[in-house]
């Protein structure tokens, strides 16, 4: 039995989300269907880096599963995206070292979000960014008041209490907010993130940059670890997992040969 880490991206529009439901299409089914084919018709579990909502994209999202077929890596990628949904690739296959746990060995995480000023609506960019009305945002505001969220908190303010996480302690290392074009882009770096934490922080940064709340109301969300006095939760297809860091990187060109060998 060998364990096999894999790269995945995935467009989430058409997804209730990564993990398994009883209704509905999600990523997480749509690769364990294929591992199953693959394997003649047992079932084959996988873990993920974690979890992300209906609409949510990937670039990089992290998943293992083991085997005990003789397949090389290469031999895996090119199997699994032969079997898999267009929405999703795998973008590169290793073998793992024993014990090697896609979620619990995470040591950090990047998302990003992006949002539309355009007064006009696009059509070829409405299932990756989102574009409320009217949009007028002070980005130098929203710049501020993240540097609040910065360093290790109790982020329960920012977190759906529809969890069952109960430390809600994480580390936020950077958040950079930017203009690129008509669209602002958001980029947070951390050591996890709770459940909808990301898209309710943005969505309580577009309210301060919008004039709906002040700059230093940030501190006080943070202290009363009441989801309710956050601001709204941004919505799902403006959201994308950037990338999950590992120490070492199980993708790593001497990790893999030390355990091909």
């Amino acid at each position: 039995m060998s364990r096999f880490v894999c790269k995945i991206a995935y467009d989430g529009t058409n997804f209730s989300g990564y993990q398994v439901q009883l209704n509905g299409r999600t990523v997480q089914g749509e690769l364990e269907k294929a591992l199953k084919k693959l394997h003649k018709g047992k079932a084959v579990g996988i873990i993920g880096s974690g979890r992300t909502d209906a609409n949510v994209h990937a670039e990089s999202q992290v998943i293992h599963f083991d085997s005990e077929l003789a397949m090389a890596p290469e031999q895996w990628q090119r199997a699994l995206n032969a079997i898999l949904p267009k929405e999703i690739a795998v973008l590169e296959v290793a073998r793992a070292w024993n014990g090697f746990h896609a979620r619990y060995d995470a040591v950090g995480k990047e998302y990003r979000y992006r949002i539309l000023q355009s007064r006009n609506r696009d059509v070829f960019r409405r299932n990756y960014t989102y574009q409320p009305f009217p949009m007028t945002t002070k980005v130098e505001a929203m710049q501020q008041a993240a540097a609040y969220l910065l360093g290790t908190h109790d982020f329960t303010s920012f977190c759906s209490p529809r969890t069952d996480v109960e430390d809600k302690v994480r580390t936020i290392y950077s958040i950079d907010i930017r203009d690129v074009g008509d669209e602002i882009v958001f980029t947070f770096n951390g050591s996890g993130f709770l459940y909808q934490m990301v898209r309710i922080m943005t969505g309580t940064l577009m309210e301060i940059g919008q004039g709906k709340r002040e700059v230093e109301e940030i501190q006080r969300i943070l202290e009363a670890k009441d989801r309710f006095k956050a601001g709204h939760t941004a919505a799902g297809q403006g959201l994308c997992l950037m990338r999950v860091d590992y120490e070492p990187s199980p993708f790593s060109t001497q990790r893999n040969e030390e355990n091909e060998g």
